[in-house]
Formats: C-alpha cells, sequence, structure tokens
C-alpha cells in the first residue's frame, strides 16, 4: 500500500498531471496515481503513435494527445519520462506551454545531466524538481506499466539549490502517494551511489550475455542450453530498454568510469587470488559480500518474487 502522505495537501495534490513517455515508468505512474487518486486528470503524451493507441486501448490515462504542447497545457505536474538523451528537446519543445506555478520533473537514471540539458531550458515561475525512481523490470512499453511499481521503493529527489520547498515537499508527497520512500540528495552524489547500484551491473549483464553468446560456437550451443538459475537471474537486466540504457552510460560517464576502475582493481585481484590458489583472499572475499547481500535483502529492496511483486494475472 502506498505510504500516508507526510504533509497536509489538497486532495487531488494535482489537478491534473502531463506524462510524457507511456513506457513501463510512465504507464506504471499512471497507474499508481490513480490508485491513490493523486490526480483530477491524468494526461499522456507518447511520441509514438503506436504507444499511444496501447494506452488508448489499456485505459490508464484520461486524456492521451499526439501533440506535446497539448498534453502539458495547464499541467501542474509534468514528469519527463522518456529517455535521457530526448529529454532537452522534449523540454524546448514543452517549456513555452508550460503554466506559472507549475513542477516540471522526470524519471531519469542520471540527474546531473538533467539538471544541464533541462535546467536552463525551464521558464521563470516553474518549479524544475528532478528525481528518480529506483524501481523497474527488464520489460518495457505501456503494457509493461503496473500500479505496485513503486510500492515501498525509493524514490530520489534532487532539487537544485533555491528550489521551492513547497513544491519540493508537495513532489515528495506525490512520490509517497505513488507508494514510494523518498530521499533527497545532490545531483553529483545521486549520479555516484547510482553507478555502482546500478548502472555498472547492468553494463556487466550486457557485457557477459554477450561473451556467452561469443562461446556459443566453441561450446556447441551449450552455455545457453544449460544457463543455470544464476545465469539466468544474473543476466535478467541484459533484456533492458537499449536506447534508455545507451543514454544512461553516456550521461553519466564520468561515474560510470570512476566505479568501472574500482570494479576492474577489485577483479584484478580476484584473478590473481584464482591463478594463485589463494583460497582465502576468495573465502574473505564472498564472505564480506554475502553480508552485504544479506543486508540490502533485509531492508526491503528486493522482493522473493520473480514477478516483481506484480499479480501474474495482470
Amino acid at each position: 500500500m502506498p505510504a500516508p502522505l507526510s504533509v497536509p495537501l489538497p486532495v487531488p495534490l494535482f489537478a491534473k498531471i502531463a506524462i510524457i513517455g507511456l513506457g513501463l515508468i510512465g504507464s506504471s505512474i499512471a497507474h499508481a496515481a490513480r490508485r491513490g487518486g493523486l490526480a483530477g486528470e491524468i494526461a499522456g503524451h507518447d511520441a509514438s503513435a503506436a504507444v499511444i493507441e496501447t494506452a488508448r486501448t489499456l485505459g490508464f490515462c484520461d486524456t492521451l494527445h499526439d501533440d506535446l504542447a497539448l498534453a502539458v497545457r495547464e499541467a501542474d505536474l509534468v514528469i519527463l519520462c522518456a529517455p535521457v538523451g530526448a529529454y532537452k528537446a522534449i523540454a524546448q519543445a514543452a517549456a513555452p506551454h508550460l503554466k506559472p506555478g507549475a513542477i516540471l520533473s522526470d524519471v531519469g537514471s542520471v540527474k546531473g545531466a538533467v539538471m544541464r540539458d533541462v535546467g536552463p531550458l525551464v521558464p521563470p515561475g516553474v518549479r524544475f524538481i528532478p528525481a528518480h525512481p529506483i524501481a523497474g523490470t527488464e520489460f518495457s512499453g505501456p503494457e509493461a506499466g503496473f500500479a505496485t511499481l513503486f510500492d515501498g521503493r525509493w524514490a530520489i529527489l534532487t532539487p537544485p539549490p533555491g528550489a521551492d520547498a513547497q513544491a519540493v515537499d508537495r513532489l515528495k508527497a506525490f512520490w509517497q502517494g505513488l507508494g514510494s520512500q523518498v530521499d533527497v540528495m545532490d545531483a553529483a552524489h545521486h549520479d555516484l551511489v547510482l553507478a555502482i547500484t546500478s548502472h555498472l551491473p547492468h553494463l556487466i549483464a550486457y557485457n557477459i550475455v554477450g561473451t556467452a553468446h561469443d562461446l556459443e560456437a566453441v561450446t556447441e550451443g551449450e552455455v545457453i542450453k544449460y544457463s543455470a538459475s544464476g545465469f539466468r537471474d544474473f543476466t535478467r537486466i541484459a533484456a533492458s530498454d537499449p536506447t534508455m540504457w545507451r543514454d544512461v552510460f553516456l550521461n553519466n560517464r564520468e561515474a560510470v568510469l570512476e566505479v568501472l576502475g574500482r570494479f576492474n582493481e577489485d577483479l584484478s585481484i580476484l584473478q590473481r587470488a584464482v591463478r594463485e590458489g589463494d583460497g582465502q583472499t576468495l573465502f574473505d572475499t564472498f564472505s564480506r559480500t554475502r553480508a552485504i547481500r544479506r543486508a540490502i535483502i533485509e531492508m526491503g529492496q528486493e522482493s522473493p518474487a520473480p514477478n516483481f511483486g506484480r499479480d501474474l494475472k495482470e
């Protein structure tokens, strides 16, 4: 169930919200906002006419618009849910149509680039508060969304210096209403944290699947045929949207390269331990990381269900 709102605010929180991009996250926001009664009107827009038609069939938005200007007009909250690389063009097109007092936010996994690309385009009087829900699955598209995606998951807000405090509280209440726990942090710190907790694991997953495929000729197809649950679980995220993740890596280069360098150093230590038969180093490393893994589970940031808590009948 969604967390209770932390501050007394109007019900619904927003007369109109506009969701720009109707994939997994955008459609899930629509489902969860409807569940929580957080908006009088949920408007949706997507660059793809096919996606809009699918969204129309699924019915998670009250209104759907081919025209971005119509979608954001009179919206109290506009959320960019497209790939990060498209944000600048979307912001340029939407800016003239944003009403004074509206909140402009997003869901991107990178925040420094969002501040850089979108911040200068925000009109006076519009409150710009980037956000990032740390939730998702390997599926994409409007069919993939579901109302409980954010339940118990973290959403991080990265308001710029001098951001309107009431607007921050209102957006925080919105994400709590969607079911999230909410934290606030600096954009640069966010990008470093997510580089290690999300971006690097995706890079490794993409790479190990590629390596397995390259070995198919050598092993006569047995790598994929006999892949155990560990391989399948570890590489599940390699099925994630390639456009979205391309943009993430290109827009968080410095942080990703920093943690990738540290990862390579640690990997070299393990490589040397294997080569030299150093069982103690291997045991100590595995014991330490096992304890860290258990702590993640105890903090409730992993669902035991392979469907991420989604009803299998949905």
